[in-house]
């Protein structure tokens, strides 16, 4: 009889363990996520839907997340802020910043209400400097290490986004360039794309909390006159897979569609044996007819598609559009997570007192010296304000948006 109870025992804490397994994927063991047909795969071979949120407004901070309307990019934002209290403070701003935006409270957050990934927005700039190729930033890599570290803990997949290009893929503020997709018409430049990921991919080789590596961000705006652009997108794809691979056979190649991450037309047959399709969509009605084209591709080619990027919109909206992709077995991560004041995102960052003095000044941006000079705060306001969004944008101090993560599916 005792032996008898022991078994039994033995039995249900082995069944226990197996609940505990299929929900929450171990990430300390030596095997990586994977695909087979048009699937996504668990390291032990169980189907993997994945649901994420991108970190935007990060390491790659946009104007309109600080109600900005002029100071758009990360670059004309630094401009703004080192206006504001000087070169020397918004250096410490920004490290600040980065610091305090994301931590492992933000990823406890993200795994307790029932994510299982995220996506990390990179800056090129934020791991090598603009004008100096060759150069390689330890805080960038470091942030990037941190990060993948408590995704690992909490047992979150992580993947990583090129959202700004050297040279620039789409032109405009998301990828902090020129007012042009220069990355296309350089050769330079997509060789120091190729360089950079090559440099992640030997980094990161053997650590399966990374899922996979999101080659390039909405590549190539829908403006006629950039359409004839397409043509460099796949071509360029397919080098930097070939340098990724030279250095890492394990993880997944994740690739977005032209035009936003909306044209799939660009595609032929996958090059490669483990890849991701994804496509971007917002403002749309949540309807089959508009993932259908994304749908019939993974179907030809028997390959994985992923929504990378949509929200933006109502609650209403966002689980209509949740539900649509999972009824189609697509995964997704949604946009963004954390942003000033707005019930759009996982959750909401308080706007420091006389922050309408900060944004007032900003709207001044790009103009003569003698003119902004008539809005701007003094050094010693100004940093004040800016001490204050850095102490709000803490975890702790954020507000959930509990109708935005039901949307999502998720458990506030």
């Amino acid at each position: 009889m005792k032996r008898i109870y022991y078994l039994t025992i033995l039995m249900v804490l082995v069944m226990f363990a197996g609940i505990a397994t299929a929900q929450t994927p171990n990430l300390n063991n030596s095997g990586f996520v994977k695909v087979e047909g048009k699937k996504v795969l668990t390291p032990d071979g169980r189907p993997l839907l994945l649901k994420g949120i991108g970190l935007g407004n990060w390491l790659l901070p946009e104007g309109y997340m600080w109600r900005f309307k002029k100071a758009v990019s990360p670059r004309q934002i630094n401009e703004v802020v080192t206006e504001l209290i000087g070169p020397a403070a918004a250096r410490e701003f920004w490290k600040k910043y980065r610091e305090n935006y994301i931590t492992k409270k933000d990823i406890v957050y993200l795994k307790k209400i029932g994510m299982n990934s995220v996506r990390v927005p990179i800056n090129y700039r934020v791991l090598t400097p603009e004008n100096h190729p060759g150069i390689w930033l330890k805080s960038g890599f470091q942030t990037l290490d941190n990060v993948i570290k408590w995704c690992s803990e909490e047992g979150i997949y992580v993947i990583l986004d090129m959202h700004a290009a050297p040279g620039g893929q789409t032109g405009e503020n998301i990828d902090d360039g020129w007012g042009y997709p220069f990355l296309f018409k350089s050769q330079q430049s997509q060789n120091r794309v190729i360089a950079i990921w090559e440099k992640l991919a030997e980094r990161y080789h053997d650590n399966p909390t990374v899922l996979g590596y999101d080659l390039l961000n909405e590549p190539i705006p829908t403006f006629k006159e950039y359409t004839s652009l397409n043509q460099y997108l796949v071509p360029l794809y397919k080098r930097i897979t070939k340098a990724i691979r030279e250095v890492d056979s394990n993880h997944i190649i994740i690739v977005e569609g032209a035009q936003w991450a909306t044209n799939f037309k660009v595609f032929g047959k996958p090059f490669d044996s483990k890849m991701i399709y994804s496509f971007h969509k917002y403002w749309m009605p949540p309807k089959q007819d508009q993932i259908q084209e994304y749908i019939d591709y993974g179907n030809k080619y028997n390959v994985p598609i992923w929504l990378g990027e949509s929200g933006e919109n109502t609650d209403q909206w966002v689980d209509q559009f949740r539900q649509l992709l999972e009824k189609n077995d697509i995964g997704w991560s949604f946009w963004p997570y954390k942003k000033l004041e707005s019930p759009r995102g996982i959750v909401t960052v308080k706007p420091p007192e006389n922050w309408d003095k900060i944004t007032t000044f900003a709207d001044e941006w790009g103009d003569s010296f003698k003119d902004f000079r008539k809005d701007r705060p003094s050094m010693q306001e100004a940093q004040v304000i800016l001490d204050e969004l850095l102490r709000n944008i803490k975890f702790q101090n954020c507000t959930p948006n509990k109708g935005y993560i039901k949307a999502l599916g998720l458990n506030p």
